[in-house]
């Protein structure tokens, strides 16, 4: 059994198939497929299953998925510490950055980053709360940022905490007030995130409290988008106000949302508890306590 097999394995686990798994791993799905095999019979076991277009883990596949993650992350952590005591200021940074307000956030202290390290390779990943938290549980990432978790398999570094503001469309009845409240939109249609933001949940779990369970106007992981379906008259979104100042164009209002005034957008940068943290992801996470926090 080695490491390419096992590596091979958990992505097209992870990816739902074998293109795709070749796509990430840069190698073709032959190669993949071969691997894949290899490890089966090395094992002795079938690993996956092959339902219509789905495949699915066996028994055994679960228990070596479960385990193979383990093998891959404490192989990649031994790596680190040795890199980390034989080459300081060389070594890479595993880092996921949230989808909203990267841009906004996080272009200039990755470029601070790179221009204090430029010998750390960085590998970037971007998505939801959720995608991201999975990524940090199973090593394919060392630090992500994500709303704040209560998981206590996450330690964590706060990072900035922002208001949420509405985007509505300037003929909305009440686009000319200066706030407004979540109860005020209960008959409005919202724009979601794709589902992986947490912060869907907390939308939706805030507007239940108020007695009223929103009616979905569309989805998207892109603030641009969900902003040009504002401006069509779609609905209105909700977005934190450091990505929902850059927003504002002809046919969309913004308005500070002025209660509940708990629903708020609380990044942090997670890890998991216990790991051990390379120098590069000491480094990043020094870098944003040098910053003023945001929000």
């Amino acid at each position: 059994m080695e490491f390419k097999q096992l590596r091979s394995f958990i992505e097209v686990h992870r990816r739902g198939g074998f293109t795709q798994a070749s796509q990430t791993l840069n190698i073709s799905q032959s190669a993949v497929s071969k691997q894949v095999a290899q490890l089966e019979q090395d094992l002795g076991v079938v690993l996956l299953e092959r339902h219509g277009s789905q495949l699915h883990l066996t028994d055994a596949g679960k228990i070596v998925l479960e385990r193979g993650e383990a093998m891959l992350r404490l192989r990649q952590e031994l790596k680190h510490e040795l890199d980390d005591l034989s080459h300081l200021g060389r070594g890479e940074l595993r880092l996921g950055l949230p989808l909203l307000g990267s841009d906004a956030l996080f272009a200039r202290l990755f470029a601070e980053y790179r221009r204090r390290y430029p010998n750390i390779t960085i590998h970037l990943l971007e998505g939801g709360s959720r995608s991201v938290e999975q990524a940090v549980l199973s090593g394919e990432l060392e630090l992500g940022g994500s709303l704040t978790p209560n998981d206590p398999a996450f330690a964590f570094q706060p990072f900035c905490n922002e208001a949420l503001d509405a985007l509505l469309p300037t003929d909305h009845p009440l686009a000319k007030n200066g706030q407004i409240s979540l109860a005020q939109l209960a008959d409005t249609p919202f724009l979601l995130y794709q589902r992986s933001f947490v912060l869907n949940d907390r939308l939706l779990s805030a507007c239940q409290q108020l007695g009223f369970t929103p009616r979905e106007g569309g989805r998207s992981g892109q603030a641009d988008f969900l902003a040009a379906l504002v401006a069509a008259g779609q609905g209105v979104v909700l977005l934190p106000r450091v990505v929902a100042r850059g927003l504002e164009r002809p046919g969309v209002v913004r308005l500070v949302l002025s209660e509940p005034a708990d629903l708020r957008w609380d990044i942090a940068f997670i890890w998991r508890q216990g790991a051990y943290l390379s120098h590069a992801a000491q480094a990043w996470l020094q870098l944003l306590r040098e910053q003023p926090q945001p929000g």
